[in-house]
């Protein structure tokens, strides 16, 4: 099944396309709810405004994809390559990203509301006002990465790891780096 250079949009609820090698297919606006795309190559795809809640992306390539105003409330990212991904203003509250690698990624606005961040790869990435309020980001890796205005209310930084180049919010005292 090819999606490339096509605009499917409209309802694809639920629809399995595990192990399926989509990089570059345009989902701009899809429903894909609740959609199986375990181990799916969506790198460089386009799913601006496509609504992934709930959708199961465990292990998935979205390589440099374009998620723009995506929903993904309740989906599963765990082990997921997000680098370098632009994921501005999505909506990611209660999603699970445990050990998933969002290097160089772009979450500037991002509503991550308890999300799950554990272990997670931030290196580079930007979240300039992305609200984490009572996230996860236990042992994740935050090298680099830029939270400027960021909302941290109740977050959870235990064991996360933190270099001189992360960016914090003003008035925001860093947890020490493990």
């Amino acid at each position: 099944m090819s999606f490339v250079g096509s605009r499917p949009g409209g309802d694809l609820r639920g629809v399995d396309l595990s192990g399926a090698k989509l990089s570059g297919a345009d989902f701009m606006d899809a429903d894909l709810s609740e959609a199986n795309l375990v181990g799916t190559d969506l790198s460089g795809a386009n799913l601006m405004g496509a609504d992934l809640s709930g959708a199961r992306l465990t292990r998935a390539f979205l390589i440099s994809a374009l998620l723009t105003g995506t929903v993904l409330e309740r989906a599963n990212l765990t082990g997921a390559h997000l680098n370098d991904a632009k994921m501005n203003g999505a909506r990611l509250s209660g999603a699970n990203f445990t050990a998933a690698d969002l290097a160089d990624a772009v979450l500037s606005g991002a509503k991550l509301v308890e999300a799950n961040l554990n272990g997670a790869s931030l290196n580079g990435a930007n979240l300039t006002g992305a609200n984490l309020t009572r996230a996860d980001l236990s042992g994740a890796s935050l090298n680099g990465a830029d939270l400027t205005g960021a909302t941290l209310v109740g977050t959870d930084f235990s064991g996360v790891r933190h270099n001189y180049r992360t960016r914090w919010p003003a008035g925001f005292r860093p947890p020490a780096s493990a």
